[in-house]
């Protein structure tokens, strides 16, 4: 197995959500889903990971997040705990996995939690799922929410725009997030909604606040590492800043690889056994 340089700073914990929002310090997410990449982010200072249901979009190539499973999310999670055994590292729960009853909340997220050693486990949705939020930190499960852009509540939302531009909907949201963080979440995701919704809601919650899509008033920032490496040539939405090509990187090492086999320029000695 090939060895890494390790930079791996103090681990982060639940209380480092706060104590960051208090000293003003970014904290910083990336949403990951399989142990190669998850190797490389725990040889870095990122603070945590995020197993997202966007593993749907990235990994299965779905058109949305809704057909993901438990068991697809415990999968992915193990194998990224795996890889990143330093690192915080937060579960979504998936679509219909804590909207039929609280019972049902708590056994999915109880399973969840078990079967892969994560941290915390994350879901979308205001003021309506406060009792799963209360009922979830009592039995010791820490839960981070998510609110603006709700990739579950897509057909609802009709498309993925930019939420909370209206009065009475950016209203909602503030309320939804105060809700959430009296519920009991420990941290909350604010996705595609104007830069000047989310500082003011990053101001009045006392929980740091994770943007994506919106604005550098959040008290962190994620962003899935697919399309901060730039590994999808197509897909190009505002947010998201290209940290590096791996798309071309990776198409012109696979078009060298194609010729020199079958041009036999490899393998050579060099890669050969005598």
């Amino acid at each position: 197995m090939s060895t890494m340089t390790n930079t791996k700073t103090k681990a982060f914990t639940i209380n480092d959500f706060r104590t960051r929002k208090e000293q003003g310090i970014p904290i910083t997410m990336v949403t990951c889903y399989e142990y190669s990449l998850a190797r490389i982010v725990d040889e870095t200072p990122m603070d945590t990971i995020l197993v997202g249901d966007s593993l749907g979009n990235v990994i299965a190539g779905y058109e949305t997040t809704i057909p993901v499973t438990v068991e697809q999310m415990i999968y992915h999670a193990e194998i990224v705990k795996r890889g990143a055994p330093s690192k915080f590292v937060v579960i979504d729960m998936p679509f219909m996995s804590y909207h039929v009853s609280v019972e049902e909340s708590l056994r999915n997220a109880g399973e969840m939690m078990k079967k892969t050693g994560v941290n915390a486990v994350k879901l979308e949705g205001g003021k309506d799922f406060c009792p799963v939020v209360k009922a979830l930190t009592a039995a010791s499960i820490p839960v981070m929410g998510h609110l603006g852009l709700t990739p579950q509540s897509v057909h609802k939302l009709g498309g993925y725009s930019v939420q909370g531009r209206e009065e009475d909907k950016r209203k909602q949201l503030i309320e939804d997030a105060i809700a959430i963080q009296e519920a009991g979440a420990f941290s909350l995701v604010l996705e595609k909604v104007p830069a000047s919704l989310a500082t003011e809601i990053s101001k009045q919650l006392s929980i740091p606040t994770i943007g994506i899509g919106a604005g550098n008033g959040c008290d962190g920032q994620v962003l899935v590492i697919n399309d901060l490496l730039g590994m999808d040539q197509g897909f190009h939405p505002k947010f998201v800043k290209k940290y590096a090509d791996l798309y071309t990187i990776s198409k012109n090492a696979l078009e060298s690889y194609d010729s020199e086999v079958k041009g036999r320029s490899f393998p050579d000695k060099e890669h050969s056994y005598e």
